[in-house]
């Protein structure tokens, strides 16, 4: 990585200096140098750009956050870098809302909506290209020459078809402003130093729950993009398939980074950390170190997800015999959460309680548990009742999802968890058994075995549709995948 020059330039009325970083190895920029670089430099302005795939349904999510929040002024945030260690900076994402509202996912960049009239004008406030005057587009460590370009304030307006802003004029602004105002708190301490006497904990939260429950039901473009995110999450689990035998060369890590490559291939980046789970790392729900072995006759657990280019994620996850071969209780253990999941999956219709699929599962558990002898004699009413099942089914049988791997968590309870499934509903079926290594009140060789199955599932006007169904589940059909992908 090249170490950026970031000497001195002499501070204009117009501009100012782009600060010099200690222990550079230029001192300064010669006036002839600095001149130089301001010239000789081609007009790439875009011209006649066609608007974003999504820009009608921002609108239309736009509109709706307008008209429940009339007469107030409404400031979203996409966040600021956050650094990973001196001058680098964790690879940046833009905050869920702001994409939402504006399909935009650049740094910095804010959604304000104005109140007008009867409504609100939208302005985002972005940065513009980055300034050859006074040096920052080769000189500054976020300048164009060192991160590549941006667009300008008149690209970004017809790309987005909001009007465009210079955001560090925003500020300012904010500071000066009158009357009520609602912000996305947690993604732009400046933004929020602005704001710091106009707004209150309360109201902002009663904004983030707004938007939060608006993605509770998808539009057609976000479908679409769960749908391109849950093929491209199959294809990832088939490269892993492939290279098993690799993986059991070195670690699990293997796995991870495989998946990684199809998931920039095809994507942004994974949802979400991926969670490579070989052997008795398969009962620790979110193993993300995946630093263990992987040993032929154990099972994996892989729960990954594709994040799209338009920050819409899948999350799905198969248990594989490593080896190609379940064992008799390993597919004892699996066909129980398979029947689970089934019973699941069909409980998620319109109409339906959000809780029914995660009833339905976690009685087809218990009735196993209960039948494997491992809860005595308590009847499977009455270790539901207790929650004793629990031990080894841990955790909730799913959750929404679609921006944010758990989405729309901000949402109220009566309308989430204590809600009613209606189409457009986007929703985890994920039902697990985890016998841990070192669980005394189970029979040794279940120690150390973990099997969760978990896909994605869309309401429908009708029932339901399994967005991940290209990835087999059944026991005999995950067999004869890994058998064919193995040639």
């Amino acid at each position: 990585m090249s170490e950026e020059p970031t000497p001195e330039t002499p501070e204009t009325e117009e501009t100012e200096p782009v600060k010099q970083r200690k222990n550079g190895l230029y001192p300064g920029v010669s006036d002839e140098l600095a001149a130089n670089m301001k010239s000789g430099w081609a007009d790439t302005e875009l011209h006649g750009l066609e608007p974003i795939a999504q820009a009608e349904h921002t609108a239309a999510r736009r509109a709706a956050l307008s008209a429940r929040f009339p007469g107030e002024r409404l400031v979203i945030p996409a966040g600021n870098l956050k650094t990973r260690s001196n001058d680098t900076e964790y690879a940046f994402r833009a905050s869920t809302e702001y994409a939402y509202l504006t399909g935009d996912q650049t740094q910095d960049g804010v959604l304000v909506l104005e109140p007008k009239d009867d409504g609100h004008e939208a302005t985002i406030y972005l940065l513009p290209r980055s300034n050859r005057e006074n040096g920052e587009f080769w000189l500054d460590g976020q300048g164009e020459l060192w991160v590549g370009r941006r667009h300008s304030l008149a690209e970004a307006e017809q790309l987005l078809g909001i009007p465009a802003k210079d955001v560090r004029q925003l500020p300012s602004a904010l500071k000066e402003a009158t009357g009520p105002v609602r912000n996305v708190r947690g993604h732009d301490a400046g933004i929020e130093s602005a704001l710091t006497d106009k707004v209150t904990a309360e109201r902002d939260e009663e904004l983030r729950v707004f938007l939060s429950e608006a993605r509770l039901v998808k539009d057609a473009f976000e479908i679409a993009e769960l749908e391109k995110a849950c093929d491209a999450t199959a294809r990832g689990f088939e490269d892993v398939v492939k290279v098993l035998d690799k993986a059991e060369a070195t670690s699990e890590r293997y796995i991870e980074g495989t998946f990684f490559l199809r998931a920039r291939i095809e994507g942004n980046d994974i949802g979400y950390g991926s969670i490579c789970a070989a052997g008795p790392h398969a009962t620790t729900l979110h193993w993300v170190r995946n630093d263990g072995p992987v040993r032929s006759g154990d099972l994996l657990l892989l729960d990954a997800g594709v994040e799209t280019d338009e920050l819409y994620t899948a999350d799905v996850t198969r248990t594989l015999p490593i080896n190609g071969t379940f064992t008799p209780l390993q597919r004892k253990i699996y066909d129980a959460v398979y029947e689970a999941q089934e019973a699941g999956i069909a409980a998620v219709k319109p109409g339906a309680d959000y809780r029914d699929f995660h009833d339905a599962a976690q009685r087809v558990l218990t009735e196993k548990l209960v039948e494997w002898g491992l809860l005595g004699d308590l009847s499977v009413d009455k270790v539901l009742e207790l929650g004793l099942q629990r031990r080894w089914t841990l955790h909730g049988t799913g959750h929404m999802l679609g921006m944010d791997v758990h989405d729309c968590a901000a949402a109220r309870t009566e309308t989430y968890v204590n809600g009613t499934l209606e189409p457009g509903v986007c929703l985890t079926v994920e039902p697990g058994l985890y016998f841990q290594a070192d669980d005394l009140t189970v029979p040794e060789e279940y120690r150390g075995i973990g099997v969760r199955i978990e896909d994605d599932i869309l309401v429908t006007e009708d029932g339901n549709r399994n967005l991940s169904d290209k990835l087999p589940r059944q026991a005999d059909e995950v067999e004869a995948w890994m058998a064919q992908l193995k040639g």
